[in-house]
């Protein structure tokens, strides 16, 4: 056997340590079209679909992405460990606090429409008033998270795009209102199959510091 250079089998490589420095969520009524190409062939971040509407601000804690995953083991009095183990449950949710007092921020805790009847109007063009109904209605949703890296070697952009195309309201926080601090609405939103998606997340990640990864053409051609 060839002796090991634990240098070259480990591959550590620092520039591939991503960090969110910055991201954005938006959210959209189902009737909107889903997301399937946040990127064109060359990378480049494309405009989302009409309808999606931004969040704006968080708190410093950000987008928490966690989820439930449950398994149903076998045991066998001839091993301490289980002799089999299957997935019952997987989910996945994401978890943010929005700071703005917009649309989207406010639809989303309260469970009302993005769009359309029910939903509130444009920012100083109306009252904005809403009621609690006697039966809350169950609400999907269409959620995309975008965080932007960039590239330690070139400066380039790198994105992760994150795609729920289909998730409901599972959690919301707390509203508190104080001299000390913002109006804050946290929610919690799990995904579910899409049934035209096939799954209940999607993510991408691409852009041109993404792309300058990739090993440069020796052959030359021919």
């Amino acid at each position: 056997m060839v002796a090991a250079d634990f240098t070259e089998i480990a591959e550590l490589r620092q520039g591939l340590i991503r960090k969110a420095l910055r991201y954005a969520i938006f959210a959209a009524d189902p009737t909107t079209a889903a997301v399937t190409a946040p990127f064109d062939a060359t990378g480049l971040l494309q405009e989302l679909p009409a309808g999606y509407l931004p969040v704006g601000y968080t708190t410093t804690d950000g987008v928490t992405f966690s989820g439930d995953l449950s398994t149903s083991d076998v045991e066998s009095g001839q091993s301490a460990s289980p002799t089999r183990s299957d997935v019952e449950t997987d989910t996945a949710t994401a978890q943010w606090v929005p700071q703005e007092t917009n649309a989207a921020a406010v639809a989303l805790y309260e469970n009302l429409p993005l769009s359309g009847a029910g939903s509130l109007p444009d920012l100083g063009s109306a009252t904005w008033t809403w009621s609690r109904p006697k039966t809350p209605p169950t609400l999907y949703r269409r959620l995309v998270f975008i965080a932007e890296d960039l590239n330690k070697e070139t400066g380039n952009p790198i994105y992760i795009v994150r795609h729920y195309p289909s998730a409901l309201r599972t959690g919301r926080e707390d509203e508190q209102w104080t001299r000390t601090s913002e109006i804050a609405r946290g929610v919690t939103y799990q995904a579910y199959i899409d049934d035209a998606a096939g799954t209940d997340a999607l993510t991408w990640i691409d852009g041109p510091g993404w792309r300058d990864y990739a090993p440069e053409d020796e052959g030359g051609g021919g």
